[in-house]
């Protein structure tokens, strides 16, 4: 099964998004990061670099409440080579460990995990190919928001109008609003 990191990035940056309530959303776009309070610091903290990843995850932002806005956060190409070097596979069979106990260990103490899960299509049927996504917490949370975080934008309204577009069944309008999503090589 392919699992090639997909995103959009440019020299600058590459593109993760995140879900999450008015609150959270309001007060990272105010200030260009994420504030506690009402962000949490003490709570691991998912990024996806892919767009109709997050729009499964996040039912097109209407999942719930706390999922309603959807941001697009700009990381250093630095950040996401740290990303990866430091983070431990959230999968025994996809960690490279040859031991079990080895790998558990190195999981629960690690700040970044790495997990690939099947993509997702633009009507959110399930794809041959897996998408990362990657969790943060502890120190991992507080470079991330301190130093990793170049731009947050509101994309919330696109994802709206693709959504929309979808339910009309209008798939190749949809798909042509789509970010374009490459392979990217660390």
């Amino acid at each position: 099964m392919d699992c090639l990191l997909r995103a959009y990035y440019t020299k600058d940056y590459i593109r993760v998004y995140q879900a999450y309530s008015d609150a959270i959303a309001d007060s990272a776009l105010k200030n260009g990061k994420f504030v506690s309070p009402p962000f949490s610091f003490s709570r691991m903290t998912w990024i996806k670099p892919s767009f109709l990843w997050m729009m499964y995850r996040s039912g097109w932002g209407n999942k719930d409440i706390n999922q309603k806005r959807i941001l697009a956060i700009d990381i250093s190409h630095y950040a996401l080579s740290e990303i990866m070097r430091l983070g431990v596979s959230s999968n025994f069979e996809q960690s490279g460990f040859s031991c079990f106990d080895e790998w558990k260990m190195h999981a629960n103490n690690s700040d970044i995990l790495i997990q690939w899960d099947p993509d997702r299509d633009i009507v959110m049927k399930k794809m041959e190919r897996r998408t990362i996504q990657i969790g943060l917490r502890n120190d991992a949370v507080v470079k991330y928001v301190n130093e990793w975080i170049i731009n947050i934008s509101d994309v919330t309204g696109l994802c709206k109008d693709v959504q929309n577009l979808i339910l009309r069944g209008e798939i190749h309008q949809a798909t042509a609003k789509l970010p374009v999503e490459t392979i990217y090589t660390l």
